[in-house]
Parts: structure tokens; sequence; C-alpha cells
């Protein structure tokens, strides 16, 4: 079995690189400008309100997974609009560490319900939506709310006023 050592004795946690991709999908027929984001419990077990995501699978673009992540999890189907970036962190599991990068889109709903049911993994709890203007009280991440914050101004690319 490999060990990793640093210099000095400590020991050092291996790392692994995770990439998810997700974002924010708009309903536009809806002068709020509704987003649907997902409640879920963290490994602490607290509830979290937070934007849609997941894992590309297999030869999935970051695009394609974040359409298929969005709709698996609130129900909704969505058309890219945009990127918004992509945020990273690091957390700690019990063994290692985690370098994970978050790819976020904005998407134009173009149809489905709005429902946990078609979550596979079943980690979605609660899906709602809320309009983008309070999206920003409602997300638990402040790396989240910064996403959001990019969407509106993003929108005013794609909505014009009166």
């Amino acid at each position: 079995m490999a060990h990793a050592h640093a210099a000095g004795g400590h020991q050092q946690l291996p790392t692994v690189e995770e990439v998810s991709s997700g974002g924010i999908v708009i309903d536009f027929d809806d002068s709020s400008f509704p987003v649907a984001i997902i409640a879920r419990y963290n490994r602490g077990g607290r509830l979290e309100w937070c934007l849609p995501k997941g894992h590309p699978e297999g030869e999935e673009t970051n695009e394609e997974a974040a359409i298929r992540e969005i709709e698996e999890e609130t129900g909704i189907a969505g058309r890219i609009l945009a990127p918004l970036g992509s945020v990273d962190y690091w957390f700690t599991v019990t063994n290692y560490r985690v370098h994970k990068t978050v790819h976020h889109f904005l998407l134009e709903a173009t149809g489905g319900e709005l429902t946990i049911e078609n979550d596979p993994d079943h980690e979605a709890v609660d899906v709602d939506w809320v309009p983008l203007n309070a999206l920003g009280k409602r997300l638990s991440f402040p790396n989240e709310r910064r996403i959001a914050d990019l969407a509106r101004e993003v929108l005013t690319r794609y909505v014009t006023g009166g």
C-alpha cells in the first residue's frame, strides 16, 4: 500500500480532482425570471439550497453535463445561453483532499415540470423556483451567490427592458 509522506514526517493526504457542471436555469416566460434550485443535505446533515450540478459522464462535455444534471435534479429541461465561469474549492474527506472545479452555465428553461423524482442519486430533497433577484438570499454558498450575481449581469444581454 502506498503512503504519501511530506518532508518532516507529516502525512500528506492524496488529492483527488473532481469536476462538476451545472448552473442557473431561468423561466423567461415569468417576469420575475425564476431559477430552479435544489435543496439537499450536506455531509454534516444540514439542509443547503444550491444550484443543480453533477459530474460529466463518459464523453460528455461540460455543457452536456450541465443540461443533463439540471434536468435530472430539477425536472426542468434547458438550453445553454452563456457560460458563467467556474469556481474551484478544496475540501477534505476522511482519507483524502478533493480539489473540485464546478463549471456554471446560464440556461433558458425549455420545458419540463419541477420535480426531484428523476434524480438518479436522490441527492435533491426539495426543489423550488426562486425569483432571480431573491436567489442570492436563498443560496447557501457564497461562491454560488457570486454566480447568481453574474447571471443577473449576463441576463441583461438577453432581455430588453419594456
